[in-house]
């Protein structure tokens, strides 16, 4: 783990703890993420962040809404993956970004309890998982 990402979690663990965020800690993530976070920002402030949920299991996916005129729907694990193009080029290929602005704002969204619930059944869970 990179010492930039030693960071974000230690930032990331202080905003879950109290579930709101400081200057500080926009400041850092802002330093970390850059323009990423930015659009995290917008769509967390547009409620553009679900947490899908199967029960009973309660396993979730975040489903996360696009910025562009389009807005496409991905379907992201906070940490570790993202549907998006961006993920896959930016920080797959090229490995030029820790993250991409989607899981950037489910991670957001995550931390201060400011996504939409949706519950699903786990047979629907899966059958949307099987589309990624």
């Amino acid at each position: 783990m990179s010492a930039s990402s030693l960071v974000a979690d230690k930032v990331w663990k202080q905003i879950e703890s109290t579930h709101t965020v400081n200057d500080d800690q926009l400041y850092i993530l802002h330093f970390l993420f850059g323009k990423n976070f930015e659009g995290a920002t917008r769509i967390v402030d547009q409620r553009g962040v679900k947490r899908i949920s199967g029960n009973p299991s309660g396993r979730f996916i975040f489903q996360v809404t696009g910025e562009s005129r389009k807005k496409d729907q991905y379907l992201c694990f906070a940490e570790n993956f993202c549907a998006c193009y961006s993920f896959f080029y930016d920080v797959v290929n090229r490995g030029e970004q820790l993250c991409c602005k989607h899981q950037l704002a489910a991670r957001l969204a995550a931390s201060l309890g400011s996504y939409v619930e949706v519950k699903v059944s786990d047979e629907e869970l899966a059958l949307l998982l099987s589309k990624i």
